[in-house]
């Protein structure tokens, strides 16, 4: 093995490990935000996500807004 082949697959093997570490923190980054997000969820029991969606919020019924999926779907 030439000298240039060992300083390449030193480079690789160094560029390898920078890659997992930062794919490992991107994980780890991406694991606690939706821990973080789901809360409520996984430590409440019945705990669920609030649903948002338009045809559920009573005070939007009252004033007469409705979803534009609903008109489409439920003419």
């Amino acid at each position: 093995m030439t000298y240039l082949e060992s300083q390449s697959i030193t480079n690789f093997a160094g560029l390898f490990a920078q890659l997992m570490k930062v794919l490992l923190l991107t994980l780890a980054i991406v694991g606690l935000a939706v821990l973080l997000l789901g809360v409520k969820v996984f430590f409440v029991k019945g705990g669920r996500f609030p649903n948002t969606h338009i045809h559920d919020n009573a005070e939007m019924r009252k004033r007469g807004i409705t979803c534009a999926r609903d008109k489409e779907f439920y003419k």
